[in-house]
């Protein structure tokens, strides 16, 4: 296995041979918004969705306690249609940890704003996932994202069957007729972060993941100016997508995910300058921020 166990192989005897499963993820639930009833029964919604998600095996690799990818879903309950059926957002995170720090990074945040589910007291959550069901299918879909974007940092392409999972769900919601997996205005949701995650035209937004966290980061603390070195290449790279695609769904999610961190790498670097011109061309967002690279 090649991705925190890269990393982390010196520590491998704290664990044994105890393995465990792929995520370490934090559950939340909100239904602070409704009223009229009692919503309190929504907490067994949480701890259905804490199981369903960290206790069953997602890939045929074997992750160590310390390897485990730290994650979170946040679910905001912010309608109720009925007194079994809901609309919701959900905020989805996670992070990685970067070799020779304490610290992590960010590695996706998505703030899904189209999410209807039905949900009885009780009920448990079952994987199948031949069979459309509004929770669960989503659930499958966001980890499948997550351990593609983590693998894909590990290992250049490395998260290419979880994305490929992801987009089978993404297409067995949509075949039935699920609500919020088609583009959102013509351009946007769920299902085009899949899309574009494996359109050849995208490959080298996902080789920077790469380059910026194995070579970048992960230099950070031994190499500093290698590792500044890497981050401009990695920027560099993305201009070629950029060019292609200049409204680009994930590259959004990249910049969401990266700009503060971009800015503490490469400030008081002499790289800073070029890293300006390209970034405040493609992250339009983030102009303001970036202008502590020239100063």
């Amino acid at each position: 296995m090649y991705r925190l166990l890269v990393i982390f192989i010196g520590l491998s005897f704290l664990a044994g041979d105890v393995t465990a499963q792929e995520l370490d993820c934090t559950v939340d639930i909100d239904y602070r918004s409704l009223s009229g009833s009692d919503y309190t029964f929504l907490d067994d919604l949480r701890d259905r969705v804490d199981e369903y998600i960290n206790r069953q095996f997602w890939t045929e690799d074997r992750f160590q306690e310390f390897e485990r990818i730290d994650c979170s879903f946040n679910i905001v309950v912010v309608e109720a249609l009925s007194l079994t059926s809901y609309r919701a957002n959900i905020i989805v995170a996670s992070r990685r940890p970067i070799y020779g720090s304490m610290q992590n990074t960010k590695l996706l945040q998505i703030n899904d704003e189209e999410w209807l589910f039905d949900y009885t007291q009780g009920a448990t959550l079952t994987s199948n996932r031949d069979v459309y069901d509004p929770i669960t299918t989503l659930l499958d879909y966001y980890v499948f994202l997550i351990l593609g974007y983590d693998y894909d940092t590990f290992s250049e392409l490395g998260g290419t069957p979880f994305f490929e999972r992801a987009r089978i769900a993404a297409d067995l919601a949509k075949n039935a007729g699920g609500t919020g997996w088609n583009k959102l205005g013509g351009e946007r949701g769920r299902t085009s972060i899949v899309e574009e995650v494996l359109d050849p035209r995208f490959r080298e937004l996902r080789q920077a993941y790469y380059l910026y966290h194995r070579r970048g980061l992960d230099l950070f603390v031994s190499k500093i100016e290698d590792s500044r070195l890497n981050v401009l290449e990695a920027i560099q790279s993305l201009k070629a997508v950029y060019d292609v695609n200049a409204r680009s769904y994930v590259m959004d999610l990249f910049f969401a995910a990266k700009y503060q961190e971009i800015v503490e790498i490469l400030r008081d670097s002499p790289v800073g300058g070029e890293a300006y011109d390209l970034l405040t061309e493609m992250d339009l967002s983030h102009v303001a921020d970036y202008g502590i690279l020239i100063e």
